[in-house]
């Protein structure tokens, strides 16, 4: 391989054809957007609740790469943006650890969906979630009727907390098992202590 070539393929891989400076700006700018949209839009996008949720997220990426690296396809670029993004959320998180009420503000606070059996319809309005959206949310923490849960919460990161009003089927299946299994010893032990008696 030629020198010249060496030389091409170099300049083609690391040569920055824009400033540095517009290179660490870019991303970090975009970051900053998306967390304010992510937050004007809802917790609902986060949770991804159907195909659309999912596709607007997909469909992000692609949307913004071009305003991130601009015209630059070096690797110099790409390691210059991907440390700027890495770099803005580090500072960010360090941050909000550091402030709560700043984190508050940001994240937002969590949304109770449903609480002792009662479904909360001005908070389904809030969050634009539907009747069919929560139930499906239910029936994957395993509960089939809102009258079963205690609490149900959307957090500000878009997942779910559900907690049911009695105990599983599995809890009580694992609570007779432990009984049985009591009683079954202490019959062990009265039957071991009556044939040691007889010797």
């Amino acid at each position: 391989m030629s020198h010249t070539v060496l030389q091409t393929m170099s300049t083609n891989m690391f040569h920055l054809p824009v400033p540095v400076l517009e290179k660490i700006i870019r991303p970090v700018l975009v970051y900053l957007c998306l967390i304010v949209f992510l937050r004007l839009f809802g917790k609902r996008e986060l949770a991804q609740l159907n195909p659309f949720d999912l596709v607007v997220l997909l469909s992000l990426s692609n949307t913004v790469q071009n305003a991130i690296i601009g015209d630059d396809n070096s690797v110099t670029g790409g390691i210059l943006g991907a440390f700027s993004l890495l770099a803005i959320n580090w500072i960010l998180m360090r941050i909000l650890y550091s402030a709560p009420k700043i984190n508050e503000a940001l994240e937002g606070r969590s949304t109770t969906l449903v609480q002792r059996g009662r479904i909360d319809e001005e908070a389904l309005k809030k969050e634009t979630l539907t009747m069919e959206e929560l139930y499906s949310v239910l029936n994957k923490n395993g509960f089939t009727d809102p009258a079963e849960v205690e609490i149900c919460v959307l957090e500000p990161n878009g997942t779910f907390y559900v907690r049911g009003l009695h105990p599983s089927i599995e809890e009580v299946h694992s609570s007779n098992l432990m009984k049985a299994i009591e009683e079954l010893s202490a019959e062990v032990r009265s039957l071991r202590a009556e044939i040691a008696a007889k010797n």
